[in-house]
C-alpha cells in the first residue's frame, strides 16, 4: 500500500498540500535558530560549515515532515485512520522548541512545571540537538512506512487495471 501513497504524492492536492506545509515547516526549524542564535553569531562562533550543516538538517526536516503529512493525509483517505507514526514530526518541532530556544526560557518554562534543571548551555548552537529531532523524524516516517504496508482493514484499490 506504501507504492500507492507515493503514486498519490503526485497529485496536485499532494503536490500544493506538501509544498505549503515544507514552508511552514522550514519557517518554524529557521525561526528556532534565530531564537537560539542566530546564523550570523553562529558563523563568528563556529564557522560558516556549522550555519551550512544547520540550513541543511532544517531543510531535510521540513522535507520530512512535510512528506510525512503528505503519508498521513494519503493513509487517512485510503484508510480512514491516521498512523500512529505521524505525531512524531509534531513531537520534533516541540523537541526543537524547547532545546533551540533561548536557555533562560527553556529554564523558565521547566520551573513552571516543576523541572529545576534544564541545559545550561547548548553546544555547537543546538546542533545535537536538531540531530536528535532528525533521528525522531526518521522513525516516526518508518513507523508511518510500516503501517501502511500492514494496514489492518481492507482498502479499496484506486487503480483498477
Amino acid at each position: 500500500m506504501f507504492q500507492t501513497i507515493l503514486l498519490m504524492q503526485k497529485e496536485k492536492r499532494y503536490l500544493i498540500q506538501g509544498s505549503i506545509v515544507f514552508l511552514v515547516f522550514i519557517g518554524l526549524y529557521t525561526l528556532l535558530d534565530q531564537l537560539n542564535i542566530g546564523y550570523v553569531e553562529m558563523n563568528e562562533q563556529y564557522g560558516m560549515f556549522l550555519v551550512i550543516g544547520n540550513i541543511i538538517l532544517n531543510l531535510v526536516m521540513a522535507f520530512v515532515s512535510a512528506f510525512m503529512w503528505n503519508v498521513s493525509t494519503a493513509m487517512v483517505k485510503l484508510t480512514g485512520k491516521e498512523g500512529k507514526g505521524s505525531f512524531m514530526s509534531s513531537f520534533a518541532v516541540i523537541f526543537g522548541m524547547l532545546t533551540y530556544g533561548c536557555t533562560p526560557c527553556v529554564i523558565a518554562f521547566f520551573s513552571t512545571i516543576g523541572i529545576t534543571f534544564a541545559v545550561a548551555v547548548l553546544p555547537l548552537a543546538g546542533l545535537p540537538y536538531k540531530l536528535l529531532a532528525l533521528v525522531f523524524l526518521i522513525v516516526g516516517f518508518f513507523w508511518l512506512k510500516y503501517e501502511a504496508n500492514h494496514v489492518k482493514c481492507k482498502v479499496k484499490n484506486q487503480n483498477p487495471e
